[in-house]
């Protein structure tokens, strides 16, 4: 069995999200291996009802992937509305979703499963699929849901980590840009004998103005030492 694809929401790899990717590529591969009668798999995950990328253990199941995201209509948004598995035992007998019909049958693929599993605004999905029909009815209850909630698991860590490490570099950059603010502060105070409070925010209205970032702003404005900006500066805190 190839190894699995990542894939974006409606077939392009998005650059931003190769650590969910990875994850879901690696759920997908693993729950088509440890499934019986499971010719390859599936797995979407959306962020609060943003759509992120997809995953196929094969090539031809992308299209069953990005038929279901463009339509809105088949097992995996009806797993993601409604909270639960959607098993479907012969699509052959199946009259519903004909859009995902279609493609699932021109595959051939005859029966599927939709496990949804859902963590702090994060839903994962787990579709497996089937040449015979009716030969997934026990794979929910089997070793493909617990790799399910493991995967979920880590997406979340994985989501709570970098959003870490995101505060942590702003944090960084606050604390290297401080003393510089605090020179500039410094600076219009003195011209304008004004308080901190005054002499930020006049600092604040010239970044605002300029659109530039107010670390710039103080640089300038420390590197001139407030030269020829008097009457600019007394304006601002007018």
């Amino acid at each position: 069995m190839p190894d699995a694809e990542h894939i974006g929401p409606l077939g392009t790899e998005s650059p931003e999200s190769t650590l969910p990717a990875r994850r879901l590529s690696e759920l997908a591969e693993q729950a088509a291996r440890c499934t019986s009668e499971c010719c390859g798999a599936s797995t979407t995950v959306s962020n609060d009802g943003t759509e992120q990328p997809a995953a196929v253990t094969h090539p031809d199941l992308a299209s069953l992937v990005s038929v279901q995201l463009r339509s809105g209509e088949g097992p995996i948004p009806v797993a993601v509305d409604g909270g639960e598995t959607v098993e479907t035992g012969d699509l052959l007998r199946v009259e519903r979703w004909p859009q995902y019909r279609a493609v699932a049958l021109d595959a051939g693929v005859r029966s599927c499963v939709t496990m949804p599993f859902r963590r702090s605004g994060l839903t994962v999905t787990l579709s497996l699929y089937s040449f015979r029909a009716d030969a997934l009815e026990d794979a929910s209850h089997g070793p493909a849901r617990a790799l399910g909630n493991l995967a979920a698991n880590s997406l979340v860590r994985d989501r709570s980590y970098r959003a870490a490490l995101t505060e942590l570099d702003q944090l960084g950059a606050a604390l290297r840009t401080r003393p510089v603010v605090d020179q500039a502060c410094g600076i219009v105070m003195h011209v304008l004998a004004c308080d901190a409070d005054m002499a930020f925010a006049v600092l604040r209205r010239i970044s605002q103005g300029t659109n530039r970032k107010l670390s710039e702003v103080a640089a300038s404005l420390v590197e001139t030492r407030g030269r020829g900006l008097e009457k600019e500066l007394m304006s601002l805190a007018g």
